[in-house]
């Protein structure tokens, strides 16, 4: 990595960080403004754009995709669930990405990649 890329690139440590918070600020955003309100979908509109950053910068190697199918089962329909390889803070996972959200966000090749499991 040449030096002006490594200024622009975020630790996965912040990239979770960040994608939890926002999560948060979502879910909040949700119950005060309703499912359709503007800070509602720009919250989970930021909180896909940072997930799909930390997959295209760390899967596999350091996150993956997974179907989570008691999460699915919840919401009813196909949903991700973004798990790290290792802990950051106490976490091993980077919340959850609709299947239909992904598929638009992502190639068919990122998806094969990024749902690999082992490396």
């Amino acid at each position: 990595m040449d030096k002006i890329e490594h200024l622009f690139k975020t630790s996965i440590e912040q990239l979770v960080r960040e994608i939890i918070a926002v999560n948060h600020g979502w879910k909040a955003a949700r119950e005060l403004f309703g499912e359709d309100s503007t800070l509602s979908t720009s919250t989970r509109d930021l909180k896909t754009c940072l997930q799909v950053r930390l997959l295209k910068e760390y899967a596999p190697d350091k996150v993956y995709l997974v179907k989570d199918k008691e999460e699915s089962n919840k919401v009813g329909e196909e949903i991700y669930s973004l798990q790290l390889r290792e802990e950051v803070g106490d976490r091993l996972y980077a919340e959850h990405l609709p299947f239909r959200v992904a598929k638009e966000f992502l190639t068919e090749q990122e998806l094969r990649k990024f749902t690999k499991q082992s490396i």
